[in-house]
């Protein structure tokens, strides 16, 4: 049995939002067992002036989004996707994001190779294939495509499967549940990322949205949208959806109605900041920079709008190959809006129970031994956490990283 102690600093307890003098952290086999120190341990890390924190969780990544080249990425084989998925994997886990929700794309694999520890990576929840309209968000096939004989039939990628209508729709839900899906990944309006669909089109039919959420609930799981406008969330959350992505043209109206059906949002704010900055040197397409410009512009004021309203939100950050390195940016765009306490409250609480109340977000026994440690008090300057050199180790399972 490993046994890993980490010794002394202050530590975050989640449950009471307090900082709290750490003797010894105890994590045997990857969990975390109890506070008191142990002499026969494998491994000791010294914490002293360190804050320990939780592993961090990002609810929104793509890692089959591995380049924001698109043209180069359309080109790929399946081993250069590896690679790429790897390399972003173990980055992720280097920043602290020991758990992620992967909202899209094949990555199965990936998931096997961080299991058998043939890479490091995060602890990874996913939608796997993105499910679309034909022109939807999902609709990632480039060129002049014949018009299929008949609604049953539908396109794939290794990012998502092209369906319309209620049985198309519930065919591919049936099939990526059964392809390992923790829930459910739809459009409802347009996006950045893919030129051919305004940022203001509604998309899919209540009908259609009702397909995905009796598969869903039929597998005890729920439904995430991505959704921009209003109208789109409007149209999810009245249908079943459970959680809805992005929200950039978010408006009170619309809050409300995301309180009053419960009903999650897990902004992404940093995602559009990084390809305005990024994007143009990396390759990403000039249209899709338009795209990008409004979503950026509306971003921080939907957030505002959130908050005031008491909608329950998560964090992630939708970042596309190579500017995931700016993941922990995340903290400083959100603390513009929001206070520490409802920062953590997203990272740990709301992420947990959208990750489905996976054992983590929590220094305690019985959960997994994650751990961040950094020189940033949590409760005093958050935004701190953003800054290249705030973690200074991550332990994963009770595996030190850094």
């Amino acid at each position: 049995m490993a046994r890993t102690v980490i010794r002394g600093g202050t530590r975050l307890d989640m449950d009471t939002l307090t900082l709290v003098d750490n003797e010894a952290l105890v994590i045997e086999d990857g969990v975390i067992l109890d506070s008191a120190y142990r002499a026969d341990a494998d491994t000791v890390v010294d914490a002293d002036g360190q804050f320990l924190m939780p592993g961090f969780i990002d609810a929104h990544v793509h890692f089959r989004l591995a380049t924001l080249n698109f043209a180069r990425l359309s080109q790929w084989t399946e081993v250069q996707f590896g690679i790429a998925m790897a390399k972003l994997a173990e980055e992720a886990v280097r920043r602290g994001f020991t758990t992620v929700r992967d909202l899209g794309g094949d990555v199965v694999g990936l998931k096997r190779a961080i299991s058998s520890g043939m890479v490091r990576g995060p602890r990874i929840v996913q939608a796997n294939l993105m499910i679309s309209q034909t022109g939807g968000h999902g609709d990632v096939e480039a060129g002049t495509l014949s018009v299929p004989d008949c609604a049953c039939q539908m396109r794939h990628s290794a990012f998502g499967i092209v369906a319309d209508g209620p049985d198309a729709v519930r065919k591919a839900a049936r099939h990526v549940l059964r392809a390992g899906a923790d829930f459910l990944k739809i459009h409802v309006s347009g996006g950045v990322a893919t030129p051919m669909d305004p940022l203001d089109c509604t998309q899919y039919t209540a009908e259609e949205i009702q397909a995905a959420v009796a598969e869903a609930r039929n597998r005890k799981t729920y439904v995430a949208a991505h959704a921009y406008t209003p109208e789109a969330i409007e149209l999810a959350v009245r249908n079943g959806v459970r959680c809805i992505e992005h929200g950039n043209f978010l408006d009170e109206a619309t809050a409300a109605l995301l309180v009053e059906h419960d009903v999650w949002l897990v902004p992404t704010l940093v995602t559009y900041q990084a390809m305005a900055q990024e994007g143009p040197s990396l390759g990403f397409p000039e249209r899709n920079q338009q795209k990008n410009a409004a979503v950026l512009d509306a971003g921080v004021q939907s957030l505002a709008i959130a908050d005031r309203a008491g909608v329950t939100m998560g964090f992630g950050t939708d970042l596309i190959g190579e500017v995931q390195r700016l993941q922990r940016q995340e903290f400083a765009i959100r603390a513009a809006v929001q206070s520490p306490e409802a920062i953590l409250r997203s990272l740990y609480d709301v992420n947990r129970a959208i990750l489905k109340d996976a054992p983590i977000g929590r220094l305690a026994p019985g959960m997994a031994g994650d751990v961040v440690l950094t020189p940033v008090n949590p409760l005093e300057r958050i935004a701190g956490l953003a800054a290249a050199d705030a973690v200074t180790q991550v332990v994963q399972s009770g595996a030190p990283v850094l």
